[in-house]
């Protein structure tokens, strides 16, 4: 399926368009949002923030352990638009961030949940038409992402 999806001829925009989504789950805005929510959001945002710090706490551990134990590699007879942080793929680190943020933004701000849901999404979504994981290693982190954020509001 990701051979399907990266049998095209990309326009720079449309990659630049691309990384620029992925580039937004690198982790720098979901900082931002929290100390926003957490400053301007009153208490609903300053829960917000605790909660993102203990879905994070419980995510990005596990992710890294996942990566050691999967050792999957990167795509290797897809062309790459970026360079990865690591060697392996499995899972997708910035997806399981991408839907850790977008369970809690739903769940804390609900009127805006298709956003999130659909830039969650966008970002899976880069990651394979950018040519650095599979649709497998996606579906993963989202669904790490996921358990990771229900975790965090369990507690």
């Amino acid at each position: 399926m990701s051979t399907l999806c990266l049998n095209h001829r990309f326009s720079a925009d449309i990659a630049r368009i691309f990384r620029w989504v992925s580039k937004s789950g690198d982790g720098h805005l979901y900082a931002a949002i929290g100390v926003l929510l957490a400053l301007f959001g009153g208490m609903q945002g300053l829960h917000f923030l605790i909660v993102g710090l203990m879905a994070f706490a419980i995510e990005v551990p596990l992710f890294m352990w996942l990566k050691r134990r999967f050792r999957r590699a990167r795509p290797q007879h897809l062309p790459a638009f970026i360079t990865p942080s690591d060697l392996y793929s499995m899972p997708s680190g910035h997806t399981a961030a991408a839907f850790v943020m977008a369970a809690l933004l739903s769940h804390f701000y609900p009127e805006f949940s298709h956003v999130y849901w659909g830039w969650a999404a966008a970002i899976g979504a880069s990651r394979v038409l950018l040519g650095v994981h599979f649709i497998t290693d996606v579906i993963v982190g989202a669904l790490l992402g996921l358990a990771c954020a229900s975790l965090a509001l369990m507690a």
